[in-house]
């Protein structure tokens, strides 16, 4: 899954956790001088572009891992490379928040059956070399991920994501891709994969192996200068698409993945443009010191839910689990988890309002978000017959005690938040409930064995429903002794698996949407899962050199996943 929850990952720190409250503050105010300066110096190179609309440089956040040092490599196939956005371009892009298709190198693209799609190359493209990118490029690139599994990470030569290609060709400016059976959930995957030139790669032998120290690409951006610690990428004047490009200089500098406080820093001193890593309250710890320049947007971008385990007592009867997700103080979770920057989630399984269009007629947006009610949290379970002995705590039907475990991730503190909070929601409905806080591995471990009874875990919601949303309610996707998979509550419907197989086919919107809507009846009817919040894609970003940003009230792009749209946006900030 790409998309980013504020669950932290195993080896990483919470960015909650990484705060320190009374130094922070002092942290953040030291590079004032010199931010001035550096706010200054471009300040004076922007007033003379401005008229232009031009931007002399950005700074962002480098892309290449800490571990590389000075090594150099700029081949999109390595497991490191010294930058992983700039330099080469997908077919197509596609917005994970609402799905929509921007054209790329590719300009079109049709399903001429289920099994076969067909894609139009754009023409007029220069590699930076100067040499002609045509269809053939493209259908190389394609080929070369086949004679070699392990780049093959969009899946178009195995099964993972629906049925492998049988061939890729290209005639003219047409490419065509002809599967074992039908594939439109690999759309989302195979349009992602970056395009290289067979004038560099069809000599280098193995791409996994190959070190492109001078690198033959399509993107805006080619290589000036690299010293081992700053990147400086120039615009590329000859790009295809240069008219829409402002910014003149990238400068890629500084690993912040796991210094948030650095980060905030050379946020507020003006060394830094735009972030999307994790920063501890990013309102208070960068916002709030200038708001007209300094701003922050997290966009939805999949969905944190309680996943109760469906094949334990009480969480196997639908009407227990209903209780709870009335039960449940989202709003509170969500304010202590992530400072209030994300919304609560629909229990109908989709981000919203970016995908109210997919939900079913009968459930309007407003109506899929479940409110806190423990009246009727009560009222429900009196009504299932889990009522209160004379302790006061709540038993099942047949008098046998309820004793609930719910198990966390020590450490990973937004859900040690959330589980705290929806913990002492549900002590108020009489249940009696414990939160287990343990190693990740251990909870990996549940997850696999099925030996738990409820946890916090990450839903996804790409454009791939079938293998996003869907993989937390398909049977295919239950894991297995050795194997973590997206359903842990082990859920099985049968209407459910129906239609996300179903989804192969489904080559349009209309035929997606009616599939997704079975998914959507099960999420508001069965409760599988109960969503809490949204889990962000995050834009931590200043607006005194650049404007154009996407943002809550423009969210024409995902501002974490898609550099190269939000790029072509930016133009020159206005002069002071």
């Amino acid at each position: 899954m790409t998309s980013t929850s504020f669950r932290i990952r195993r080896g990483q720190r919470s960015w909650r956790g990484v705060l320190v409250a009374v130094s922070a503050v002092a942290v953040l105010a030291l590079p004032a001088c010199a931010g001035s300066r550096v706010a200054g110096e471009k300040q004076a190179q922007q007033g003379s572009t401005a008229a232009s609309g031009m931007i002399p440089e950005l700074n962002l956040s480098s892309e290449s891992d800490a571990a590389m040092g000075s090594l150099v490599n700029y081949n999109p196939f390595a497991v490191q490379q010294t930058v992983r956005t700039w330099l080469f371009e997908p077919l197509m892009q596609q917005s994970s928040l609402d799905c929509k298709v921007v054209p790329w190198l590719a300009t079109a693209y049709t399903w001429e059956s289920p099994s076969k799609l067909v894609f139009t190359i754009r023409q007029g493209v220069k590699w930076s070399d100067g040499s002609p990118f045509t269809a053939k490029d493209v259908a190389f690139t394609y080929n070369l991920t086949k004679k070699y599994p392990p780049i093959d990470l969009a899946g178009v030569w195995n099964n993972t994501f629906g049925p492998k290609a049988k061939s890729v060709t290209a005639d003219g400016d047409k490419v065509t891709f002809e599967f074992e059976g039908p594939a439109a959930t690999k759309f989302p995957y195979l349009i992602g994969q970056k395009i290289v030139s067979e004038k560099e790669f069809g000599p280098a032998g193995d791409p996994a192996k190959y070190v492109s120290k001078n690198p033959i690409s399509t993107g805006p951006f080619k290589v000036a200068s690299y010293n081992g610690r700053q990147l400086v990428l120039e615009r590329r004047p000859d790009y295809w698409q240069a008219d829409k490009v402002k910014v003149q200089k990238l400068v890629l500098e500084g690993h912040y993945s796991d210094n948030a406080n650095q980060a905030a820093a050379k946020l507020k001193a003006g060394e830094l443009d735009f972030y999307s890593g994790e920063i501890p309250n990013p309102e208070k710890a960068f916002v709030a010191d200038d708001p007209k320049t300094n701003h922050v947007w997290y966009a939805p971008n999949g969905v944190t839910v309680v996943a109760p385990n469906l094949t334990k007592k009480p969480f196997s009867d639908v009407k227990f689990r209903e209780a709870l997700a009335h039960g449940m103080d989202k709003q509170r979770a969500t304010e202590k988890a992530t400072y209030g920057l994300m919304k609560v989630a629909s229990q109908s399984g989709l981000p919203l309002p970016q995908k109210d269009d997919m939900l079913p007629s009968k459930y309007p947006a407003d109506s899929t978000v479940i409110p806190f009610d423990l009246a009727k949290a009560n009222q429900l379970l009196d009504d299932a017959g889990y009522r209160k002995g004379s302790n006061g705590v709540r038993q099942n039907p047949d008098g046998s005690p309820i004793k609930i475990t719910f198990s966390v991730q020590a450490g990973w503190i937004d859900y040690e938040a959330m589980a705290d909070e929806i913990t002492s929601n549900f002590r108020k409905l009489g249940l009696d409930i414990t939160v287990s806080k343990m190693p990740p591995e251990a909870v990996d471990q549940q997850k696999k064995s099925g030996n738990f009874q409820l946890m916090i875990n990450y839903m996804g919601a790409g454009c791939d429903y079938a293998h996003g949303m869907g993989a937390t309610v398909s049977t295919a996707e239950i894991p297995d002794k050795t194997t973590i998979k997206g359903n842990i509550g082990r859920y099985s419907n049968p209407a459910v698996d129906k239609a996300i197989g179903a989804m192969a086919s489904a080559t349009d919107e209309a035929a997606t949407k009616q599939q997704v809507g079975v998914l959507v009846d099960a999420m508001m009817t069965d409760y599988p899962v109960l969503p809490i919040l949204y889990a962000p894609a995050r834009a931590i970003y200043r607006t005194d050199h650049a404007v154009g940003w996407p943002t809550a009230d423009d969210p024409y792009a995902n501002p974490q996943d898609q550099p190269l749209v939000w790029i072509t946006h930016l133009t020159a900030a206005p002069s002071k």
